[in-house]
């Protein structure tokens, strides 16, 4: 019984983590978005613009990576 509940509590653990993962890319996606409105409303230069959108895409990227791999994120996930 005691394997199956540390089964159980490693799985959740891992769920969690992930899903507080897509939340935030989710919400980076959204910034995305504010990106593009605050440039189309003149409120960002394009180099303020191509900058911050670079920087976003590289925060995406590492999201998607701990999504991936939570176990190098110290997520047991035999």
């Amino acid at each position: 019984m005691q394997t199956l509940q540390k089964h159980i509590e490693k799985e959740d653990i891992q769920n969690i983590f992930i899903s507080k993962l897509i939340d935030s890319d989710g919400e980076n996606s959204e910034t995305s978005t504010w990106l593009d409105f605050a440039f189309a409303c003149e409120y960002l230069s394009k180099e303020k613009h191509l900058i911050y959108s670079e920087q976003n895409k590289e925060i995406g990227k590492l999201i998607n990576f701990m999504i991936n791999n939570p176990g190098k994120f110290g997520v047991k996930t035999d």
